[in-house]
């Protein structure tokens, strides 16, 4: 029945549009068959005159003829006027019908979705309702259950459920005495699952940084570890104790990471939660709970992650500065062919200007010769100077250089960068010679942006930031203090997209001078 009534809507629709087109075909045809009878009358009317002109009057019967052809048009006119009309009221009253029956359907249709929401929000709230009875009648017959267990078995029951941790206990103390060997080997494929496809260095790092914040919020807010003692001051030291025991463990491992290391420092912080676990039995069974390992392995993940993106990065690098190897080979042939071609110009020109001192000092058929040979040069020299242009216009070309993008964290701290350019065949060994005894540490490359025209490309990025300058008095020092990626986004904006970007500084010699530092620190203590 609903699929009836539906279908009215587009029955008078069908009807408002295609009985006007009807009436008008009609019209159409009446109006087409009165002219050819009026036509075929004027054309009778006609035939008549001339033929029988002189013998009959058939100019009154022309006349009638041609009354009765325009009495059809005009009837014809009216019947095409009152089609018109009937068309359009039957299309105004088709239009409101369809209006009106639509806004009926419209407005069935919102009731009916309020209703279908109502029936959902009720729908969820039951099955809320009935998940949480079930939930809470789970843990009530599990609590009676292991109620009943402990009075039927005794101990019987918490020696069971300790088996497992014993278990774990054995297998740390034995990799501890026997070591990790190659039992806990996991490829980096495995261990960091395609993170090279879906994170950057520094998207792993802010995934480490978060992790690392979701550590502390556990210790803080008491849900890392836990015991049974009742009385508060015991209970706070037991927990503090193997807190400390399982973190010191866990960042000894954590400071050792590398990119091929992950299964066996996975296993010895594992390791680590079954041995204090066991340790702590002494102390009302003073524990860390399973939530706070698993943040901490989740923290080893995205550290072994950072060390792997960032190999990877390294050798991304690699393939970048090969590939400016070869740019730079093609800007040394251009420049061979420079030279080339200014010397031939200079030897083309000597001997032009000589062999117009010859021809001036010529006489009879020896100035004919000369003549032949000074235009012979003259061809040559303009050969040669069409080389040249040639060349001119590729040793424009060397406009083309690398803007460089460097830090030094060690020397002038972090978000600050210089902007320089070098069209150097090499355009690293720049870089070397900025790191060279005027500063205590070397530079780190974050980006080498090829560019046709790089001392453009250095003015305008200079220009854009002129107002972040560190040295306000000599802007050609070329450091500015911003942040990175507004130092990137300025490049893509400028159309520079085949950019790889570094976006960690490495500062490999400033991190193990402040860790020599930090030990040194330490065994001075220890000395005194």
């Amino acid at each position: 029945m609903e699929q009836e009534s539906s279908l009215w809507p587009l029955i008078i629709v069908a009807v408002a549009f295609g009985l006007p087109l009807l009436l008008a075909f009609i019209s159409r045809v009446r109006r087409i068959r009165m002219q050819r009878e009026r036509d075929a009358a004027v054309a009778e009317a006609n035939e008549l005159k001339t033929k029988y002109g002189p013998i009959l009057d058939v100019e009154g019967h022309a006349a009638s003829i041609l009354a009765d052809a325009q009495r059809l048009r005009q009837e014809a006119d009216h019947f095409a006027q009152q089609t018109v009309d009937a068309r359009e009221g039957i299309l105004q009253t088709s239009h409101q019908e369809a209006e009106q029956t639509a806004a009926a359907i419209v407005g069935e249709a919102k009731e009916r979705k309020r209703k279908a929401d109502e029936f959902a929000q009720k729908t969820e709230e039951k099955r809320d309702s009935i998940i949480t009875l079930a939930k809470d009648q789970a843990d009530s017959l599990l609590r009676n259950a292991r109620e009943e267990a402990q009075r039927i078995a005794g101990d019987a029951l918490a020696a069971k459920e300790k088996a497992d941790t014993y278990k774990a206990a054995i297998t740390a103390m034995r990799n501890q005495i026997e070591g990790y060997r190659d039992d806990y080997i996991i490829p980096n494929h495995t261990a960091i699952d395609d993170l090279a496809e879906e994170f950057g260095h520094k998207e792993a790092g802010e995934k480490l940084k978060e992790t690392r914040q979701t550590v502390k919020m556990l210790v803080k807010e008491q849900q890392a570890a836990t015991c049974d003692y009742a009385e508060i001051n015991r209970r706070t030291t037991a927990i503090h104790f193997v807190l400390d025991a399982f973190n010191g463990k866990v960042d000894s491992a954590l400071s050792r990471v590398k990119h091929d290391n992950y299964g066996k420092l996975e296993q010895e912080i594992k390791d680590a939660f079954a041995l204090v676990n066991n340790n702590g039995g002494a102390f009302r069974n003073a524990r860390i709970e399973p939530v706070y390992l698993k943040t901490r392995l989740e923290e080893l993940h995205w550290a072994v992650a950072v060390q792997e993106l960032k190999r990877l990065e390294q050798e991304e690098q690699r393939a970048i500065r090969e590939q400016m190897r070869e740019e730079e080979k093609a800007r040394r042939e251009i420049e061979k062919a420079i030279k080339e071609a200014e010397k031939e110009e200079r030897l083309l020109a000597k001997a032009l200007k000589e062999a117009k001192a010859q021809l001036a000092a010529a006489h009879g058929d020896e100035k004919a010769e000369y003549e032949a040979k000074l235009a012979e040069l003259q061809d040559k020299l303009l050969a040669a100077e069409e080389r040249g242009q040639r060349a001119i216009s590729m040793a424009e070309q060397t406009r083309r250089g690398h803007v460089y993008v460097i830090s030094n964290i060690g020397s002038f701290g972090e978000n600050v960068f210089k902007i320089g350019m070098t069209r150097r065949l090499e355009p690293l060994d720049r870089v070397k010679e900025l790191g060279d005894a005027s500063v205590p540490f070397e530079f780190d490359v974050h980006a080498m942006i090829f560019s046709e025209d790089a001392p453009k490309l250095e003015k305008e990025l200079h220009r854009h930031f002129d107002k972040d300058s560190v040295n306000k008095v000599n802007p050609r020092k070329e450091f500015f203090g911003v942040s990175l990626p507004v130092i990137r986004q300025k490049v893509d904006q400028m159309g520079m997209k085949e950019v790889h970007w570094t976006m960690k500084a490495e500062a490999a010699e400033y991190r193990e001078s402040l860790a020599v530092s930090r030990e040194l620190e330490v065994e001075q203590v220890m000395v005194g």
